[in-house]
């Protein structure tokens, strides 16, 4: 059982706000306010106060402020009159309004494609984040509405559509060719509406526990078949060398005492190590025999070939 998705339209990364009223506004309006009360105050009259009222409320709703990493449309009569921001500015209140707060800074989609049939038909679930920004806020704004859900939603169906053209194979080993393909996919519908996507990062790629284990004894008896196949290789080619190294033995017995006496030596040279050998195995060998005969030989050579005296 693959994990339930969660619906891209409920994502929690919103990257549009209102601001109906403004800090700096009311500081403002607070301002105007005593300011009239206080000249009410000398004068005894309620004009300063109501006078200071009605100017504090109009820079209440007048003053605006955005942040350094927004935009935002000004509508005059319901006709577009330009992006405001960042920073302060003012608007006319009643006559002009406020589109939603539009955040330029990269923003990150979580999307999720739950059971999903692959090029050879094998379900999957994969999980993949989306990079992207705003680029253009008029565009966004103007063309579509609320266009974080249409990327969402966008993201979500182009996935879909690129595992169905992939094999299981393909996704499991090449996961940064997927995420390329998806991105120039996403980039060419949202280029429109004022919006490019940067990248698309697969996160996941899970498929059916049954799938998996078969696929892992799979992979376990090709490793096995390729380990057999190297030894027995090996063997072959030790034999080789082995029925070579006979074909010399076989005319040159002491070449094959020289090879026993160097298998003692190897055995024995590890320090620590101990090998008994049994009291008949110089002479088994031939070895002491061998040497004495050609120890009289050099001697014999040495003296012109008279025997030794005494």
């Amino acid at each position: 059982m693959f994990p339930r998705a969660s619906s891209p339209v409920s994502s929690p990364f919103s990257v549009m706000r209102r601001q109906p009223v403004s800090n700096i506004g009311t500081a403002v309006f607070i301002a105007c306010l005593l300011l009239g009360i206080g000249g009410s105050a000398l004068i005894n009259r309620p004009w300063p106060a109501l006078g200071g009222a009605l100017i504090g409320v109009y820079f209440l709703f007048a003053v605006k402020v955005a942040q350094q990493w927004e935009k935002v449309a000004v509508l005059r009569m319901g006709k577009y009159a330009g992006l405001r921001g960042p920073g302060i500015f003012m608007i006319i209140p009643v006559i002009e309004t406020l589109s939603d707060y539009v955040d330029q800074r990269i923003r990150v989609t979580d999307v999720k494609a739950e059971s999903t049939l692959t090029r050879d038909a094998v379900p999957v679930f994969v999980d993949a984040i989306v990079f992207w920004v705003v680029w253009n806020a008029e565009k966004c704004i103007l063309e579509v509405q609320k266009f974080e859900d249409a990327i969402s939603m966008s993201a979500q169906t182009a996935l879909r559509e690129t595992i169905g053209r992939h094999l299981l194979t393909e996704m499991l080993t090449d996961r940064e060719s997927l995420g390329h393909e998806l991105q120039k996919i996403l980039d060419a519908k949202t280029n429109p509406w004022g919006v490019t996507v940067q990248s698309v990062e697969i996160r996941d790629v899970q498929i059916p526990q049954g799938l998996e284990d078969a696929m892992s004894r799979e992979a376990q008896a090709q490793r096995e078949r390729h380990a057999r196949i190297i030894l027995g290789t090996a063997e072959t080619e030790i034999s080789e060398k082995f029925a070579a190294a006979a074909e010399l033995y076989k005319g040159n017995p002491v070449a094959l005492h020289l090879r026993a006496m160097n298998m003692l030596y190897e055995a024995i040279k590890e320090r620590g190590s101990m090998v008994i050998v049994p009291s008949s195995a110089v002479e088994t060998m031939g070895l002491g025999g061998m040497l004495g005969t050609t120890a009289l030989s050099k001697i014999t050579g040495d003296n012109g070939g008279e025997a030794p005296k005494g």
